[in-house]
């Protein structure tokens, strides 16, 4: 449970730094970069569905975790940028090693003779060798720019929070989470 808030009369709770073009636009960047994330996953997940190896209930759980870090990011939870991050990290080595072929081999030396076609998840044929390659590899950048972003996120103070007067929020744009003082009764 939340501590218990005991505002003076007239006041209530602005968040500054959540006003600034700089943190709302942060917000929109990691909000849309773990949107994206997740869709590039689910295009290699589904797309080369036969070929992976055991990662799919771990692919399916990233996205499902990307997705609720998205959801506490868009109503301003800074707590969950550095886990954001973490997992970026993570997923950065997982996808160059997948994509270069540092572990054995690349989804871009499936297209060679001997390698059977990817089936997707849905009974078909799935998505070629070198388009699971360029998707795998494009995870790559798009985690760098979450990390950058996520930690910006992260400095700018989302948190922050001071009491002010009910008109000054009002003025600000904000509203009062606090019910005005009441009038005092007249004689």
């Amino acid at each position: 449970m939340p501590p218990v808030r005991n505002l003076p009369p007239g006041y209530t709770i602005s968040y500054p730094n959540r006003d600034k073009p700089a943190a709302r636009a942060t917000k929109a960047i990691v909000i849309l970069l773990l949107l994206i994330s997740v869709a590039l996953m689910l295009i290699v997940t589904m797309g080369g569905w036969s070929k992976l190896q055991g990662l799919k209930p771990v692919n399916f759980a990233w996205c499902l975790i990307y997705l609720v870090i998205a959801f506490y990011v868009a109503r301003w939870t800074r707590g969950l940028l550095p886990i954001a991050a973490a997992m970026a990290i993570l997923l950065l080595i997982l996808a160059v090693i997948a994509g270069t072929g540092y572990s054995g081999t690349s989804w871009f030396d499936r297209s060679h003779a001997g390698f059977a076609p990817a089936q997707s998840s849905f009974g078909g044929s799935g998505l070629s060798p070198d388009t699971l390659g360029l998707v795998t590899l494009l995870i790559a950048p798009v985690q760098v720019l979450l990390i950058f972003f996520a930690i910006r996120g992260f400095s700018q103070g989302w948190n922050v929070e001071v009491e002010v007067p009910i008109d000054e929020a009002k003025r600000r744009g904000a509203s009062p989470s606090a019910s005005p003082p009441p009038k005092p009764a007249a004689a």
